[in-house]
């Protein structure tokens, strides 16, 4: 039994090449599986709970969740770090005639959490475009090319025929992989604007918010309890206000104002606080990522590269095939060494140096 799964494991790995990197993968792996994640424990709250309670006189309770789930909340961000229990029930809720509609005490209506699930979900499609973009255009190149050589355990003859053809393919190709690795490269360009572009996607769709929650939440985090309001509550508050209009029995207009509990609020906001901190994390990695990339636009750090990957090879070989090498058979070159055995890529580097070279095989 042990045999069995120990073969199936060996054909999976056999199978499976690696195309991009690792900052490549935080984008459509990490990053995707993480709003995924959180857009299905948002689901479960909202769909199989109580999303929205409202506390309301003369309106049905029903009725008043859905009108304020549909029509919105609200709150007075100045009065959030109003006094809880003498000058306000609770961190931004007050009675708006009283305030008035000074600039002070403008409202700030809260329609996100509607849209909560479905945003995340969007951006999860967005953080997987580029890798859908270079499967496209990768075509399984790196797999053809591999051809079972990433397996130590391979018949002599049929490792040479391979190693052979493999050789003669770069020989034929030179100098014609650049567009190859020039549309990889655009897809990691793709992944810091897309990450960059999220942060402020997501600041607009939290009411501009977003952009500095995490430094307002680091400071506060700083402060000593009670002497701050916590930012949280201005952003995600878990009580708010809304204020439904009916007639009443003489035909006149009614106005019920109602306290809402929002429980999702506690969700949403530790998720966001994570997000601010991930995306930014996302957004450095990725920067400095393709600092990288334009490292290795110059010869010298390309050369060490590859030795860097073909660490069993004569560095002699590696020079002699870097000196020949446009960018885009590098990319190719370094592709297949993160796939194949160490050895057969060391004897493939020999091969293709001395056919480079104009020698004749070893």
């Amino acid at each position: 039994m042990y045999d069995v799964f120990g073969s199936i494991r060996g054909l999976l790995k056999i199978d499976s090449v690696s195309i991009d990197n690792n900052i490549f993968r935080m984008h459509y792996k990490a990053t995707m599986f993480l709003l995924v994640a959180f857009s299905l424990l948002i689901t479960q709250k909202q769909y199989f709970g109580d999303p929205i309670d409202c506390i309301v006189e003369g309106v049905d309770a029903s009725i008043m969740d859905t009108y304020c789930w549909i029509h919105s909340t609200f709150t007075i961000p100045s009065l959030t770090g109003a006094v809880v229990g003498e000058e306000v029930p609770h961190p931004g809720v007050a009675n708006t005639q009283i305030h008035g509609p000074d600039d002070q005490y403008q409202i700030k209506h809260h329609k996100y959490y509607q849209w909560v699930t479905l945003f995340m979900n969007l951006q999860a499609i967005m953080f997987y475009i580029p890798r859908y973009l270079w499967k496209i255009w990768e075509g399984g190149k790196v797999k053809m090319l591999v051809m079972q050589l990433n397996s130590p355990i391979l018949d002599d003859d049929v490792k040479r025929e391979r190693k052979a053809m493999l050789v003669d393919y770069f020989s034929v190709n030179l100098h014609n992989h650049n567009f190859y690795a020039f549309r990889f490269f655009l897809c990691e360009l793709l992944n810091f604007i897309n990450v960059i572009g999220q942060i402020y996607f997501t600041d607009r769709f939290l009411g501009y918010e977003f952009t500095t929650y995490g430094t307002r939440v680091i400071e506060f985090s700083e402060q000593e309890f009670g002497s701050r309001h916590d930012p949280m509550d201005e952003v995600f508050p878990k009580v708010a206000k809304c204020t439904f209009h009916k007639y009443g029995a003489s035909g006149t207009i009614e106005r019920h104002d109602g306290l809402c509990v929002l429980p999702l609020n506690i969700f949403n906001e530790k998720i966001y606080i994570f997000l601010w901190f991930w995306f930014i994390i996302v957004a450095v990695i990725s920067g400095v990522g393709l600092l990288y990339r334009l490292a290795t636009f110059t010869p010298a750090f390309r050369q060490i590269l590859l030795r860097t990957r073909s660490r069993l090879a004569s560095s002699d070989n590696v020079e002699a095939i870097s000196r020949k090498c446009q960018i885009g058979d590098w990319f190719v070159l370094y592709q297949l060494a993160k796939n194949m055995d160490p050895l057969i890529y060391k004897e493939f580097i020999t091969d293709l140096a001395n056919k480079l070279q104009g020698k004749g095989p070893v």
